[in-house]
């Protein structure tokens, strides 16, 4: 039977339609082909779903495809199978850290305390976890939302004792540490002139009174034996002719609040001058080291900061070996209605609040952040917050416990210190220098 008439016009239609796409098809299938086994080539190390991912992505975009942000999201995270960097071209790959912090703000819901894992000021991460409900108690010895977070100047509450997993030999190897680097057992350490040292040793008295925990981290009773940090001995005989000191600010953008009103040098680098000329009246040879680690391309760019200061602070202790004390000079960020002023030495003072990087989160140490001068780091700070206990009472806040290193692993004598915040002035920050540099000349002369 032969067709005719309009069936046959349709047969003809459907004929050359088909034809069509698959001359379409052949035309398309080579370059295509072509391109996708190019981008696997180039990128080997990624699976092939994530390497047509990729493709697929840039061809749709070429087309201004609508869907172009879903693509750009799958983009985002096709490092994750991998725990490679996103950008390929960094010439600073991203500390693990924050890769696995950025990984984590995706799950909040399955390992919420992860999130709180960001930058050292801990107020932005902790309003937006009290926002989602994650921060309503103290358990395992984690910070509760009521206690002195950074930013809620609630100095009295304190926090809860911490985990205490470990055994007795932890504490004969911490003192093992610290007798190699400093400690001497014949120094009798400083404990205050408020304090005696079996009050000390009396590990839910010295979380209560001198440390915020954050939800981040633990501070297990081994690691916060008072006898040794209080017994370390962290003097050094000075040396003037050669560079000692460094300081240095991770956030170098950090302002206060007369700088809106037109005085640029409302900085925390001004603070580091201060603190340098200091410094240096009592003798020591202090390196500042100004440089901007928290921009990239003339914009702000806090995500790598921690990760450009580490290289920037390294090439100095390379050139100059001499450096034994490194000091990160931040201001805090609080809420707009707080404002922390102190009265110290007769002038309105910014307090100031030693910081310390455990390494370490409520499930274990993080294996790629190791800090083997931890515990030097924390006799540091307890040393310099006892002796401000006794001789400027109302200069320091607690001691702030967070769980990432924050390039607190370089020396012994490392130090983070946050003074004041956004919202106090730049004299009233300045004012604090004057008692931070007695506090580092009694500490580093021996008291």
């Amino acid at each position: 039977m032969r067709w005719s008439g309009p069936w046959k016009t349709d047969r003809l239609l459907k004929t050359a339609m088909v034809l069509t796409g698959t001359v379409l098809v052949l035309a398309l299938a080579k370059p295509l082909a072509g391109e996708t086994m190019k981008m696997i080539s180039q990128h080997s190390k990624i699976p092939w779903k994530m390497a047509a991912a990729e493709f697929l992505a840039d061809f749709f975009k070429k087309k201004e495809d609508p869907m172009e942000g879903f693509w750009k999201q799958v983009l985002d995270g096709r490092s994750e199978s991998k725990g490679r960097t996103e950008d390929r071209s960094d010439p600073y790959p991203a500390d693990p850290a924050y890769t696995d912090y950025e990984r984590r703000k995706k799950i909040l819901h399955e390992a919420a305390w992860m999130f709180l894992m960001g930058d050292e000021s801990g107020a932005e991460a902790q309003e937006e976890a009290e926002r989602l409900g994650f921060c309503k108690n103290a358990e395992n010895g984690r910070a509760d939302s009521e206690n002195d977070m950074a930013g809620a100047e609630n100095e009295n509450g304190g926090s809860s004792g911490n985990n205490s997993s470990g055994n007795g030999n932890e504490n004969s190897q911490a003192l093992e540490l610290a007798a190699g680097d400093g400690y001497q057992k014949g120094h009798t350490g400083y404990t205050g002139g408020m304090y005696q040292l079996a009050q000390l040793q009396d590990y839910d008295f010295l979380i209560k009174h001198f440390y915020t925990v954050h939800s981040s981290t633990t501070a297990r009773r081994e690691e916060m034996d008072a006898a040794v940090l209080t017994g370390m001995d962290l003097s050094m005989k000075k040396d003037p002719s050669v560079p000692q000191i460094l300081i240095y600010h991770t956030h170098s953008q950090e302002t206060y609040a007369d700088y809106a009103a037109g005085n640029k040098k409302a900085t925390v680098v001004e603070l580091g001058n201060r603190l340098t000329a200091l410094l240096e009246e009592k003798g020591y040879q202090v390196l500042h080291d100004t440089t901007s680690y928290d921009m990239a391309a003339g914009k702000l760019d806090r995500n790598h900061a921690y990760n450009y200061a580490l290289d920037g602070i390294m090439g100095i202790l390379q050139k100059y070996p001499s450096i034994q004390v490194v000091l990160d000079l931040h201001r805090d960020g609080v809420k707009e209605s707080l404002h922390m002023v102190r009265a110290v030495n007769g002038k309105a003072t910014a307090p100031i609040m030693f910081f310390n990087g455990m390494s370490q989160t409520p499930e274990g140490e993080i294996e790629y952040l190791k800090n083997p001068y931890k515990t030097e780091n924390l006799a540091f700070s307890l040393q310099m917050q006892l002796l401000a206990e006794e001789e400027y009472p109302d200069l320091t806040r607690k001691i702030f416990l967070k769980g990432l290193r924050y390039n607190l692993h370089v020396r012994p004598r490392s130090a983070l210190v946050e003074v004041g915040a956004q919202t106090n002035t730049l004299e009233e920050a300045l004012n604090a220098m004057e008692p931070l540099a007695d506090l580092l000349d009694q500490v580093l002369g021996g008291g």
